[in-house]
């Protein structure tokens, strides 16, 4: 049977307004998805501490590009998680990510900051600012649910906290270079075995940390490791042929370990 023309063209009319409708309100889902989440009032203010402990000091960075992140933020903005640096989950609006890498701060750090307030972060990275010595602090355990910590070129001293230990999510783990100028004294010192139950890790970067050892041997149990940095660590002994078959392994750096054979 054959469709009168009329009737044929409302058919098309109801379908492109069909469509339309359908387009209008997959735009408002979407629209209301990625609504940017609102920060939790404690968290901000464990922020704001945080950024008031430091000087800002453009001097304290060395990339070209670096530029004061924190002096972006303000007090009296209500969503903390519109803030340069600042990741928040978009459910709960809780602070997960926190990055001023190159952010020009100059100070120390301890156990006692508000940073570790933040108990929700899954990636941290200060690199690239001064830390003026300060050890890294024991609370770092406070951070177990980390994928990603980048503590690289920031004047940290002493030794490795055992509680680095605790952060058995991650992923990505970068403590290299924290030495300043023609210095050649390796300020950061690790003692094994305690990362050895990091075994999610797939970036390992520890250059010019002072291991002062064998190459330890529980790296071979490290599976997903995709990239690792042993440049400079006074490494000495036979290097573990084991590491060589590690099925992700495509990175790999030994050099200026005079003792190291193999």
């Amino acid at each position: 049977m054959r469709i009168p023309l009329c009737l044929t063209v409302l058919l098309r009319l109801f379908l492109k307004i069909s469509l339309l409708c359908e387009i209008v309100v997959s735009d408002n889902y979407s629209f209301a998805s990625y609504k940017q989440p609102s920060c939790q009032e404690d968290e901000k203010w464990a922020l704001w501490q945080f950024k008031e402990s430091f000087v800002v000091d453009k001097f304290t960075s060395s990339y070209e590009g670096a530029y004061p992140k924190v002096l972006q933020w303000n007090k009296n903005a209500s969503n903390c998680c519109l803030w340069d640096g600042i990741r928040c989950d978009k459910e709960t609006g809780h602070v997960i990510g926190l990055d001023v890498s190159s952010g020009c701060l100059f100070g120390s750090i301890n156990s006692n900051s508000t940073l570790f307030n933040l108990l929700h972060l899954q990636r941290l990275n200060l690199a690239d600012n001064d830390f003026n010595y300060s050890q890294i602090p024991s609370a770092i355990r406070q951070f177990p649910g980390l994928t990603y910590l980048n503590l690289s070129l920031s004047n940290f001293f002493g030794q490795v906290p055992i509680e680095i230990s605790y952060l058995s999510n991650l992923a990505t783990l970068d403590l290299s270079i924290n030495f300043f100028g023609d210095s050649e004294e390796r300020f950061l010192k690790l003692r094994n075995p305690i990362l050895s139950n990091l075994t999610k890790l797939e970036f390992l970067h520890l250059g010019s940390v002072d291991i002062s050892s064998a190459v330890p041997v529980f790296l071979k149990n490290f599976s997903s490791l995709v990239s690792l940095n042993l440049e400079n660590c006074d490494l000495y002994g036979e290097f573990p042929a084991e590491i060589f078959q590690l099925p992700n392994l495509q990175f790999l750096v030994v050099r200026s370990n005079e003792n190291l054979t193999g």
